[in-house]
């Protein structure tokens, strides 16, 4: 499982549309993709592993909420989803993954470059 970009490119403020669409034909309860941004310098693997107790939150983690920047819902086979959001005014990488249990270790993350 990995990103179709792996690193998103933007300039400080620019609003961005991130459209998240899910491929394949599990059960949403088995395999959903999330996109979650994070602000820069926090660990991905600390909101990963936090994510992994948030099924009722859509594996996001209420007590790490200040550490996102933008996120989306779930999106489980055949379904779409998106967010809309301004990228950060400090240059600088931000990364970015899929929250649900499992998909940071295997290659759901990257990186959003604003310059």
């Amino acid at each position: 499982m990995k990103w179709d970009m792996p690193t998103i490119q933007a300039k400080p403020g620019e609003q961005l549309h991130v459209v998240l669409k899910s491929v394949g034909a599990m059960p949403k309860a088995a395999m959903a993709h999330n996109f979650v941004l994070l602000k820069a310098g926090v660990n991905p693997q600390d909101v990963a592993t936090a994510a992994m107790a948030a099924r009722e939150t859509d594996f996001i983690p209420a007590n790490m909420s200040d550490k996102i920047i933008a996120h989306t819902g779930l999106a489980g086979a055949g379904e779409t989803t998106e967010v809309n959001f301004k990228a950060p005014t400090t240059p600088g990488t931000y990364p970015y993954l899929c929250t649900f249990p499992g998909h940071f270790a295997v290659g759901m993350k990257g990186d959003l470059v604003v310059k």
